[in-house]
């Protein structure tokens, strides 16, 4: 089954990798695309369409540099107007109140391990929907505590790599977007 990475930036491309050479060890029927692996010489904008039409969840790699980044946008896009795909965000070094519309339309996936497993059992879950041979819940348990250690250590290799950046939305910009959610809300009853 395919799985999706979409990435922008440096480390989020990091991140994405990270993923594509995890994922497969842990849930074998797993095919993860990431667009940088599209050979040269292809056309790229037509193999991007065709992965994103093809795939049953797509992994967002978030990070402060790219939470407005256009080709993000796109892909979240693409995938959440493609029937029965899971769009899902995972944030290395954002907290979920930093995500804005409409990236934080979706359910986050955090950096810590619980988090990540239970985006395991989405993907697993999608895997057995697709007709594929899902893990069953104890051997997908079992493999992920064996592989966790190894994406745990390579994402935190990762961030540490991430530069300050000073994109993060500040207290004021959240507080409006509550305010705007609360009046919104408000008008409707």
């Amino acid at each position: 089954m395919k799985v999706f990475l979409g990435w922008s930036g440096e480390i989020s491309h990091e991140t994405a990798q990270a993923f594509v050479d995890w994922l497969p060890k842990v849930i074998q029927a797993v095919d993860p695309f990431i667009s940088s692996s599209i050979p040269k010489g292809k056309r790229w904008g037509e193999t991007l369409a065709e992965e994103l039409e093809t795939t049953k969840v797509g992994i967002l790699c978030l990070t402060r540099d790219n939470l407005d980044a256009k080709w993000i946008l796109f892909e979240a896009g693409s995938l959440s107007n493609a029937k029965n795909t899971h769009v899902c965000t995972f944030l290395l070094d954002v907290k979920p109140t930093d995500v804005e519309e409409p990236l934080a339309l979706f359910q986050h996936t955090s950096f810590r391990k619980a988090d990540v497993q239970k985006l395991l059992k989405t993907i697993n879950d999608a895997v057995r929907e697709s007709s594929e041979h899902a893990l069953p819940e104890r051997t997908l348990d079992d493999l992920f505590e064996t592989f966790w250690p190894e994406l745990e250590k390579t994402l935190k290799e990762i961030g540490t790599r991430q530069k300050v950046s000073s994109k993060l939305r500040s207290d004021r910009e959240i507080l409006e977007e509550i305010l705007g959610i609360v009046r919104t809300i408000l008008a409707e009853v």
